[in-house]
């Protein structure tokens, strides 16, 4: 379907009338297993000779519509349904990694990915080098032999700061690594990142593709276009021992590391996509671009209004003219700089803590991407776990507010934060 518009892929991606009732809505196949022709074709299915489906925590017919979906609003050759952001990233890295291999990623980052980089991933011997997402150059600084990958987002969570995409792929291609862009925060529908030399995307597709903050999923997308065979990477280029000495990279081709991720990550770590999950999330995306445009319309209002407020110390909104990303802005999203943004509370720490404890039509819950306003407090909250110094660089010290622009009327999300600035 890649002829057709951005609005036509959202709603029609991946799905067609169900065959057997000729139902229009992806139907949830809520089934464990599925029954084989007989003998030979369940031996080609597991020998991976024919694609099919064997067992729901590999595939599912739900999911992959899903899957086709976000592959094809991301301009990406084949995805994968997991369930979680978390999980993606797991998956996403899983092929790529041995032990004792490094991986370079962007100090800007959600704060849960922060700690599973640090913490989670040391246990299996894969160690994280960071790098200043407002300066390219360090993530070359920081690759070494053992890099197998370089990891940005492509607008920062929570601080809102915008990657230089292109420059950073350039590094990654350079050293001969993919680079892996989590593109949660701007969706395909601001930001396209294979378009700028991405090889990897991955989502939380929990926050705007779902867009009701109703189901947990996560999507790797695989752009097709890295050659897995230039030497270090194994588990795509060497003879795999599960399926008899097979060579991924030699047998699938563009989607080698797609069917990697399927048929030798998910299924021994096994992060399985509910397929009712799936369908929520499918509904959720046929209306992407219009959320997503009023998320962005909203968020500019409001972030120019409290650039004004006399509570406010500072407001840092890619979308804002003199923003340190407003170039960067220009150039990769210009439809909008997305919904979330952080700013400061006069008063710091206890003043943050004193917003969101009296805001009334804003929610106060660790999500963003709802079609609801959600409010929080990074440092007593999401990014919790960090020392200060590590708030600090990842754009969550203890004045600092995020915000997650709902698609209300604009004039009634003014009104709750006057009202709780004002408290």
């Amino acid at each position: 379907m890649s002829e057709f518009g951005f609005n036509t892929l959202s709603v029609h991606a991946g799905a067609q009338p169900d065959p057997a009732t000729g139902a229009r809505a992806t139907p949830i196949y809520q089934t464990t297993a599925y029954v084989f022709e007989d003998a030979d074709h369940a031996a080609a299915l597991f020998n991976l000779q024919v694609f099919g489906n064997i067992y729901s925590r590999i595939m599912n017919p739900t999911n992959a519509v899903l899957e086709e979906r976000v592959a094809a609003l991301e301009g990406g050759r084949a995805a994968l349904a997991v369930s979680s952001g978390h999980a993606a990233q797991l998956i996403a890295f899983h092929p790529l990694m041995n032990p004792g291999d490094e991986f370079v990623a962007a100090r800007h980052l959600y704060g849960g990915s922060i700690t599973q980089f640090k913490h989670s991933f040391a246990k299996f011997d894969w160690h994280v080098k960071w790098a200043d997402t407002q300066n390219p150059d360090s993530f070359k600084a920081q690759i070494t032999e053992k890099t197998k990958a370089v990891y940005i987002e492509s607008i920062a969570n929570p601080g809102g700061v915008i990657s230089d995409i292109e420059a950073i792929a350039a590094i990654a291609h350079s050293a001969g690594v993919p680079l892996i862009v989590d593109n949660t925060m701007a969706s395909p529908y601001l930001i396209r990142p294979f378009e700028w030399g991405a090889d990897i995307v991955v989502h939380s597709a929990t926050k705007f593709l779902g867009g009701h903050g109703n189901s947990m999923a996560g999507v790797v997308v695989d752009g097709g276009r890295f050659d897995w065979g230039n030497g270090k990477f194994p588990t795509l280029s060497e003879p795999c021992p599960s399926y008899h000495g097979m060579k991924i990279w030699e047998t699938f081709g563009d989607m080698a590391y797609a069917i990697a991720c399927r048929v030798l990550s998910l299924r021994d770590l096994g992060p399985a996509l509910s397929p009712t999950n799936a369908f929520l999330i499918l509904t959720g995306c046929e209306t992407l671009p219009l959320r997503m445009q009023r998320h962005c319309d909203n968020a500019l209002a409001v972030a120019k209004w409290l650039k004004e407020h006399p509570k406010v110390a500072w407001v840092n909104y890619a979308g804002l003219e003199g923003d340190a990303s407003y170039g960067l802005h220009r150039t990769y999203c210009p439809k909008g700089a997305g919904s979330i943004f952080t700013f400061g509370v006069k008063g710091g720490y206890e003043a943050g803590k004193a917003m969101v404890n009296n805001v009334k039509l804003f929610s106060h819950l660790a999500n963003i991407g709802d079609t609801r306003s959600l409010i929080i407090h990074p440092a007593s909250t999401t990014h919790r776990q960090l020392e200060p110094e590590q708030r600090a660089a990842a754009g969550a010290g203890d004045d600092v507010v995020r915000l997650s622009i709902g698609i209300e009327n604009v004039e009634d999300i003014v009104a709750d934060l006057d009202q709780a600035l004002n408290a």
